[in-house]
């Protein structure tokens, strides 16, 4: 028998990186990990993609590092997940500083938070410009904003066409639906894609025309001006109306609990771009809730907004609430 062995490279089974086959979502790339963005990249990281996200200095990428493991301990706690795929997802996630850690990626989404409409449409808009200096033609690049439209943030990219716009539920994280619009420039492939995206982390795409706010943003801001509205005229205590909403409609927050959840600050801010949008008073925020955003009341992650939160978000229980 011969002793002789025969060495064959290893790239002749396809086993190199030369000679993998690239999955349509292998990398994903986030910029900004604040709430959206680590529910996000939380989800594309448990389908097993490598996942990058931007954030503007070394204590954002430790926060968020910190609030996914918060999220992911409590999925363990209720019997969700097991101390390994924790360790699984964490090691697919990597946060970052540089832009030039998005190349390779095959989906960008952008997820940052602004403090009025001129700044957000300008920032995104450099955001854009940044991202399509680093990744290929053929990477998609979203936003998560639901009252910007997708059209105006592409307008000045070279590759309009892979652009798209894209919405999570920050409420509830778990809900298995994401908003989807095609801009004026938005190739059907890219959108196809994005559909393709949706199902493979299990959510339920729902088409939406292009309209600043969206269905969902549009229903539960006129939703929060009508409790409100109750509320001023003494009709009912702001627990109350939560409990009929929730009781009887069968949600499982009230719109006061949703609105703490989302951030004040945020409802605002959408409310302000949905009314400069189309004009309508229905809109426009109620005195209720500029009132608490001048007071810095704004919602469960800063301790007290409708109503008031403990160190571990957990509300205070006071009959009526904080109005």
């Amino acid at each position: 028998m011969s002793s002789d062995i025969i060495y064959e490279p290893i790239e002749d089974f396809g086993l190199s990186k030369k000679n993998k086959s690239k999955t349509l979502f292998s990398k994903i790339g986030i910029i900004g990990c604040g709430l959206v963005g680590q529910n996000f990249a939380r989800v594309a990281s448990f389908y097993g993609m490598e996942v990058v996200f931007i954030e503007i200095n070394e204590e954002k990428i430790k926060e968020a590092y910190i609030s996914i493991g918060k999220i992911l301990d409590h999925r363990i706690e209720h019997w969700g997940m097991t101390d390994s795929e924790k360790r699984a997802i964490l090691t697919r996630i990597k946060g970052t500083l540089d832009y030039n850690d998005l190349a390779g990626c095959d989906f960008v989404v952008e997820a940052i938070r602004a403090i009025d409409r001129g700044g957000k449409i300008k920032e995104r808009k450099e955001i854009f410009r940044k991202v399509e200096e680093v990744v290929d033609p053929e990477c998609i690049i979203a936003t998560n904003s639901t009252t910007i439209v997708i059209t105006e943030l592409a307008s000045e990219l070279q590759h309009k066409e892979r652009c798209i716009s894209m919405h999570f539920f920050v409420s509830s994280p778990e809900a298995r639906i994401v908003e989807v619009v095609k801009g004026l420039y938005t190739s059907e492939e890219t959108y196809q894609k994005v559909c393709k995206f949706v199902q493979l982390i299990n959510r339920k795409i729902v088409p939406v025309v292009e309209s600043a706010g969206l269905v969902s943003v549009r229903i539960f801001v006129v939703l929060l001006n009508e409790a409100c509205e109750i509320l001023m005229e003494g009709i009912a205590l702001m627990d109350d109306i939560d409990q009929t909403m929730k009781i009887g409609y069968g949600m499982r927050m009230g719109p006061f609990e949703i609105a703490d959840k989302i951030g004040l600050d945020k409802i605002v801010r959408w409310m302000d771009n949905i009314y400069n949008e189309f004009g309508d008073q229905k809109y426009k925020p109620n005195p209720i809730v500029r009132r608490l955003v001048r007071a810095k009341h704004l919602g469960m992650d800063y301790g007290e907004g409708f109503y008031k939160y403990d160190e571990n978000g957990n509300r205070i229980t006071e009959k009526g609430g904080n109005c």
